[in-house]
Formats: C-alpha cells, structure tokens, sequence
C-alpha cells in the first residue's frame, strides 16, 4: 500500500490518514499523533460553536478549523460564508502558532472580509465584536 493510497477513501476523497501533532502539521507514519476530528462530523451550529471554542480554550486552532469546516461544507447554502470566515480564522491561529506570522495575517485579513460582507443568520454569535476583536489583536501584533 502507497502513502497516496492511505491518505484516500475508496472515492478519492483525502481523509485524514496521517498523524498530525497538536497544530495540524503532518507526522511521520506511524508516529504518535494528536487525533483528528472524523472526516465524517456531522454537528448543528451551536453544537459546532461550543466545540471549536473548547478547541480554540484548549489551543487546538487547527481542530476548530477541522469542526467548523465540517459545518461550511454540512451547512445551508446561505450559511457557508459563516462558516468559512470562521474557519479562516482558526486556520489564522494554527499559522500564528506555527510562526507563520504572514500567513495568520493574510488569513485574518480573508476572514475579516468575508465575514464582513456576511448578512445570514449568526446563530447567536456576534460577528461584529469578532471582526472587531480580530483587528485590535492585529494591530497589536504590529507594533
């Protein structure tokens, strides 16, 4: 069996085959990891909310990305640019805590935007203060 091969479902589809340590970067095979979220979750926006934010509490941005892009690819049509300006974001935070510096800031920037132009329903999170936070933490980072 090739890597490629473990690294597809009989589709095709990349799953999540290789270990990965606590900010998403990949690992040897067969070296201990950090486990993944399912290829497969299958959450409800508030059930999506309250696991990424214990995700992101336990500095784990790149599984709150795993479990937010779950739900943008899951979520109503509508609802999509929610979820990807979310998921932006915590992919911003694994690039932040993988020193990618110019890449937490590129995605902040996407984020922001995105989530900016967003006039769906918010499932009772405040876009605006998270826009507003993003930038004020942004500009301190710059000084």
């Amino acid at each position: 069996m090739t890597a490629s091969d473990r690294d597809r479902d009989r589709s095709g589809r990349p799953r999540n085959a290789r270990p990965r340590d606590a900010y998403g970067r990949p690992l040897p095979y067969g070296a201990e990891g950090v486990p993944t979220m399912p290829d497969e979750l299958e959450l409800g926006s508030e059930e999506t909310i309250g696991e990424a934010q214990r995700l992101l509490d336990a500095d784990r941005p790149f599984h709150a990305h795993e479990v937010l892009e779950a739900r943008w690819k899951a979520c109503p049509e509508e609802e999509r640019p929610l979820w990807r300006g979310l998921a932006q974001l915590a992919v911003g935070v694994t690039h932040l805590r993988r020193g990618n510096e110019r890449g937490a800031q590129a995605l902040f920037s996407r984020a922001c935007a995105v989530l900016g132009a967003y006039t769906g329903p918010r499932h009772g999170l405040d876009v605006p203060g998270i826009i507003r936070g993003v930038k004020e933490r942004r500009e301190l980072r710059l000084r």
